[in-house]
């Protein structure tokens, strides 16, 4: 063997081993809906490289999705994508508590951590949790902080009416509720990754993910080794929405909604910090809130005849856009 073929060889093994390294680092998930899709189940996918944390299997499609790229989308710095299938951005301010969704018998705030650089004029922001008010009860889903970043470190922090959730770090690891049996947490992984649903009601998917060295370099977040700023990109479906919900979130649900964000905008921003902004986690006392008002009704699929609707994150439900 000549030195050059030994040395493209040599080449060829370093790549291959880089590029299983890189796997490894990303996120394996699968579909665990054996009775719906047999065809599915069991199969075992790595996320895509541009959402290597956070990303699904779409049962029916049989292919692993990016958490990020469905209404109801939740994640980066943050991002939304709306009921409307537009994407959109909302900075909030760090420190501070806003209401994503506000119904009569639903209401969900977040909490948004962050940074500001010395030359910015506006935190970097993520979400570190969600609290949600619906049928007398709380539920809490949190990002513990964490200095340097494991996925086999379980960060995620779950409570339901005050009372800590602890699910055994296992793919598949299931909570019922006693108090409430249509409400169930189940581990999407063994750490960082949970799907919550509350039959009749909503389907939240869950991850913990951090913000990596080479994120922070490339958007000049400034992010240093005692804190990764530990956040959830989070997957939202709604199933009995009234035309009177709000929120940050929640008003791209309306029909006949128009979006007031510039579309022409490489980043298009949702405004109106002010009307979102919470006393605390768990107040569903925002400017816009709904919570606790007798609505205007369900709106029914005959007076949704205009718009198109697909299933967003996999399961009962729809995800409808204009």
């Amino acid at each position: 063997m000549s030195p050059t073929t030994r040395s493209a060889l040599c080449l060829m093994v370093v790549c291959a081993a880089l590029f299983l390294s890189v796997a490894e680092a990303r996120r394996k998930v699968k579909c665990h809906n054996k009775k719906a899709y047999p065809h599915c189940a069991g199969y075992q996918f790595y996320c895509p490289d541009s959402c290597e944390h956070s990303c699904y299997v779409d049962c029916e499609l049989c292919r692993p999705v990016c958490s990020c790229d469905k209404p109801g989308g939740v994640c980066q710095d943050p991002k939304f994508v709306g009921g409307d299938g537009i994407t959109f951005y909302f900075h909030g301010k760090k420190d501070r508590d806003f209401c994503l969704l506000s119904d009569s018998d639903l209401h969900i705030n977040a909490h948004f951590i962050g940074k500001r650089g010395p030359t910015m004029s506006r935190d970097f922001t993520w979400v570190q949790s969600v609290a949600l008010l619906f049928d007398d009860h709380r539920l809490y889903v949190g990002a513990q902080k964490t200095a340097a970043w494991d996925n086999d470190v379980d960060r995620l922090e779950i409570s339901y009416d005050g009372q800590t959730i602890d699910l055994p770090a296992t793919e598949g690891a299931r909570w019922q509720s006693s108090t409430l049996p249509a409400l169930s947490i189940v581990r999407s992984l063994g750490t960082n990754a949970v799907t919550l649903e509350a039959e009749g009601k909503f389907k939240i998917t869950a991850n913990v993910v951090p913000i990596t060295e080479q994120e922070s370099r490339v958007h000049n977040y400034g992010i240093t080794a005692e804190d990764c700023f530990a956040h959830l990109e989070l997957g939202f479906k709604f199933y009995s929405l009234t035309d009177d919900v709000h929120g940050v979130l929640g008003q791209t649900y309306r029909e006949g909604y128009v979006s007031r964000v510039k579309m022409s905008a490489n980043n298009p921003i949702m405004g109106g910090e002010h009307k979102f902004s919470a006393s605390e986690l768990f107040a569903p006392d925002c400017a816009v809130s709904r919570f606790g008002r007798a609505g205007s009704g369900i709106a029914m699929m005959s007076e949704l005849s205009s718009v198109n609707c697909a299933s967003g994150i996999a399961g009962r439900g729809l995800v409808c856009k204009k």
